[in-house]
């Protein structure tokens, strides 16, 4: 029995009760004012600065908040901001805070706390980097005012700060804000909708999320990140099930409330469950990554990099991750995403066509690759990460690699990623992620397409033809410059292979018919989401 017959007859057995998660003894009030959530992952840290995993960001978004957030149009909006205003020169930035906000602790919020935090911030983000480098002074003026002045200008500050894709901007009290930015916080205080229940948090099995009564929702409607984050319900439990069929049996049978990503195999079952509704969880997708260790052996050579762009097929990636669904996946040759203004497949000729396994071994060949094991750290608990793991064992092996798979859990390969150590002393060679298609829309937000050494995301790829292209898109005066620019960018990254893109694919979310208010975006927003 092959891996998708074996889960979909898992799936319809009730295997959650199975698993000893029987339905729970509450009352029909209390079960109604308390929504249980199946994460993508566990949530095995919970720093939503010190790394850039997305389940930290999504558990991150309800206790912490932001000066802007992006709508569902990606224009940031005032959150905890009040306003902002810039000097004629565009050099001083002035943001005004709404009065009266307040931390979990109930502590209020002030203009040294907003301070702090974007201190710690913009020691780790790309975008918070680049505000850094052109910083005079970041200081409060009064309880509600901070002003940061700049030497050059920098037009794209409030998309900096009211972005979706990691790290975001969160506020914290300064006291944990001064945390250093490398080490992870001890203690979850912030400003957010819902604040953090540390005692129930069980890692690798259940988080816990409390209604915070002093939260001040804005008055304009929710949307993504932006307006009035009114949550509906009392408690959201996170209830980690990194089992595809368990999860899917704990929905169908009313134990949980909402799964954020069904595997595609699973979800014709629950379909025909009347109590399940399912849908496309984001129209702008993702994109996968096969990312690489330019720093060591052998991805620190281009030829070993080019030789797995030349023999990867996006195909085997994408049926690996949606089955037989064309309409879920396309072929990606180039690092944005489809459909968005700066889409390019300039410079991805290596990535079209049919595949070439002999141009792959001659390019490892050339590379004077003698043996060494290619440490491929894979996630097994995340649906998205082991199927890619799999497929590339195999694709490595082919080509000629020595490949050392480490199967190990998401949670343990962000801390892995972080660590530069050699192959064999604790380093890496390649892992996989995906990125989310908001996150992958122009050079500000994506993370994974910058290539300036050791600031760069985890695989520090250091191309400077790359990082011309991207200063050259944040000067671009016009749309038409700025698809020039980002032209570049992609011919640059494809050829020099910043990191191999896998393909492009959507994803489901499924919840129970008593759910309502879920809408479509990057990240699942609770806000708006009741239960009956």
């Amino acid at each position: 029995m092959d891996r998708r017959t074996l889960i979909k007859a898992g799936a319809g057995l009730g295997l959650a009760g199975h698993f000893g998660l029987s339905a729970p003894a509450y009352s029909q009030g209390a079960a109604a004012r308390t929504l249980k959530f199946v994460p993508q992952a566990n949530l095995a840290n919970f720093d939503p600065i010190w790394g850039t995993q997305y389940v930290v960001r999504n558990a991150a978004a309800l206790v912490w908040d932001t000066l802007f957030g992006f709508d569902e149009h990606l224009v940031p909006k005032p959150q905890m901001a009040e306003g902002a205003s810039v000097s004629a020169d565009g050099l001083t930035w002035t943001i005004k805070l709404r009065p009266n906000l307040k931390f979990h602790d109930g502590s209020t919020v002030h203009a040294k706390d907003v301070a702090a935090s974007l201190t710690r911030w913009s020691a780790r983000d790309s975008m918070g980097q680049m505000i850094k480098a052109i910083q005079q002074e970041l200081v409060a003026v009064d309880d509600l005012t901070v002003k940061w002045v700049l030497k050059k200008p920098y037009p794209k500050m409030l998309m900096a700060l009211g972005k979706n894709s990691t790290p975001m901007a969160f506020i914290m009290p300064e006291r944990i804000a001064k945390t250093d930015p490398f080490k992870q916080i001890e203690e979850y205080i912030g400003s957010g909708p819902m604040r953090f229940v540390k005692e129930e948090w069980v890692p690798g099995a259940k988080a816990v999320f409390a209604k915070f009564a002093d939260y001040k929702p804005r008055s304009e409607p929710g949307s993504w990140l932006s307006g009035g984050k009114h949550i509906m319900v009392d408690r959201i439990e996170w209830i980690v099930m990194p089992d595809p069929a368990t999860a899917s049996a704990a929905l169908q049978n009313g134990e949980v409330d909402w799964w954020e990503n069904p595997i595609t195999d699973l979800v014709p079952q629950l379909r025909r469950n009347r109590n399940v509704r399912v849908d496309i969880a984001d129209p702008l997708g993702n994109i996968g990554t096969f990312r690489m260790n330019h720093l060591t052996t052998p991805f620190n050579s281009l030829k070993a990099r080019q030789a797995v762009l030349a023999a990867l097929s996006q195909e085997d990636y994408m049926r690996a991750l949606v089955g037989d669904d064309n309409a879920l996946w396309k072929p990606l040759p180039g690092f944005f995403t489809p459909g968005t203004p700066l889409y390019t497949e300039e410079g991805g000729d290596l990535l079209k066509g049919p595949r070439n396994m002999d141009l792959a071994k001659r390019l490892l060949a050339e590379s004077g690759y003698a043996g060494t094991p290619v440490t491929c750290v894979v996630a097994q608990d995340q649906p998205i990460t082991k199927a890619q793991g799999d497929v590339t064992a195999d694709l490595l092996k082919r080509i000629g690699f020595n490949v050392d798979y480490v199967a190990t859990d998401w949670g343990t390969t962000g801390q892995r990623r972080a660590m530069k150590n050699p192959v064999g002393q604790g380093g890496w060679s390649m892992f996989h992620s995906w990125h989310a298609g908001a996150d992958c829309i122009n050079p500000a937000v994506y993370i994974a397409c910058r290539a300036n050494g050791d600031a760069a995301w985890f695989g520090w790829p250091n191309i400077p033809s790359v990082e011309t292209a991207v200063d050259e898109w944040f000067e671009a005066p016009n749309l038409d410059a700025e698809k020039a620019a980002i032209r570049r960018l992609n011919r640059a990254g494809m050829e020099n292979v910043t990191y191999a893109p896998t393909g492009f694919f959507l994803q489901y979310q499924a919840w129970r018919a008593n759910i309502s208010g879920v809408v479509k975006g990057p990240l699942p927003f609770f806000w708006g989401v009741s239960k009956t």
